[in-house]
């Protein structure tokens, strides 16, 4: 039981992590050196999604769940979570370069206008 629920906190930990890659430029909107932090973030997000890799925290997950005595599941955290919220289908790579896309032109958009913001106030 103790590891099914480390495992649960560590989804929540997870699902974070990926609200914070996509959507954490906005909290740099308001403290900027946030920036230092959220941009590896980014990078880190947007390589796992393009080289095709599993993030760290899915093997993680698994193992805490076979430790309790649940199953575990194939692939990785955003096929096996997210996916099925977003999509009907399974992921494939061309969802998977997208959803990097995707994170990479909006925190674009949120530093550019963080950039513009800073410049205004200099």
């Amino acid at each position: 039981m103790f590891y099914g629920l480390l495992a649960d906190a560590l989804v929540l930990v997870h699902v974070a992590f990926v609200v914070f890659v996509t959507l954490g430029g906005l909290l740099v909107w308001k403290w900027h050196r946030l920036a230092w932090v959220h941009l590896p973030a980014v990078a880190w997000g947007v390589w796992i999604e393009w080289s095709g890799g599993i993030c760290p925290l899915t093997p993680l997950e698994n193992w805490l769940r076979a430790g309790s005595g649940e199953g575990t599941y194939p692939g990785d955290f955003i096929q096996h979570y997210v996916l099925p919220v977003l999509y009907p289908g399974e992921l494939t790579r061309g969802v998977q370069i997208g959803l990097g896309a995707l994170a990479l032109v909006i925190n674009a958009v949120v530093y550019w206008y963080v950039w513009k913001r800073i410049r205004t106030e200099d």
